[in-house]
């Protein structure tokens, strides 16, 4: 099998290490805008050799759309324009606006839209991790509207790689990944943002940083690139679950601010309940 992985950093680069990896292509082609990154995919060995997109295309049997989510619904119109057998997929961590993007396309059967729930705040050919997958969910959306031979065949390359599957609606996919990752993602970049303002003010705060400060800012060093347009094609979820999130926070400033030590632990004993979810 070949592969066509359009765009080359974390994800699409990760992801042609795990089918090099896994014995899943006997060539992969990478695609991608920067001359610097089809270079470093080149030099690294992410993938085998770099084309345009109409010839990569042509010649693959599987191509990867993991390019910025803004791009990615145009980028598959044009694809889907080219494809013949092929199956095409897209990495992004949105949907809705893809899917009814490609609605009406007369091939839209030959694409199957994809969510594997994996990403780290690195960025670029560099970040590419071996084995990046494995055991983390992949979200299939709308999958009655592809066709089930590329389904299938979809399938198979995720249950290979040892990605669990899960399926939706683009809709539901896009309002759940709001709850658990949009949501970490622009509160750690506020957060960095308050200590760094706090910062100009007292030199030394960054020297007591510890371990819990680092793990939940860490999100904060994610490329704006890749999550400005995340957040804007996600606007609706990403604002209704930030609403809820400052609720909360209100709540806690209200209790701290009447003393209310039995209202904090009854809060932080409700939060404990996530270990059952997150073991």
């Amino acid at each position: 099998m070949k592969a066509a992985i359009v765009g080359v950093g974390l994800i699409g680069g990760s992801f042609a290490l795990t089918l090099k990896d896994n014995g899943i292509c006997d060539e992969v082609i990478g695609v991608d805008n920067s001359e610097r990154n089809r270079a470093k995919a080149l030099e690294l060995g992410l993938v085998d050799r770099t084309a345009s997109l109409a010839e990569a295309v042509a010649g693959a049997d599987l191509v990867v759309l993991a390019t910025p989510v803004d791009s990615i619904p145009l980028l598959a119109v044009k694809v889907l324009n080219q494809v013949d057998r092929q199956v095409v997929i897209d990495m992004g961590s949105t949907k809705q606006e893809l899917c009814e993007v490609i609605a009406q396309h007369p091939r839209r059967g030959r694409f199957v839209a994809t969510h594997p729930m994996w990403g780290t705040e690195y960025s670029g050919p560099e970040a590419a991790e071996h084995d990046a997958f494995r055991g983390r969910t992949v979200v299939f959306c709308d999958r009655e509207l592809s066709d089930p031979d590329a389904v299938e065949f979809v399938e198979r390359v995720y249950e290979r790689i040892g990605m669990p599957i899960k399926y939706m609606s683009a809709e539901e996919q896009d309002t759940h990944t709001a709850y658990v990752s949009h949501i970490s993602h622009i509160t750690s970049f506020a957060l960095a943002l308050t200590v760094l303002e706090k910062e100009r003010e007292e030199e030394h705060i960054f020297d007591l940083a510890g371990g819990g400060f680092e793990s939940t800012v860490r999100l904060a060093k994610s490329s704006p690139e890749t999550w400005v347009p995340i957040f804007m094609q996600n606007k609706y979820n990403v604002l209704d679950v930030l609403r809820e999130h400052i609720h909360q926070l209100q709540i806690f400033r209200r209790m701290l601010e009447r003393d209310d030590t039995e209202g904090l632990r009854t809060m932080m004993q409700r939060a404990n309940r996530i270990r059952k979810i997150l073991k």
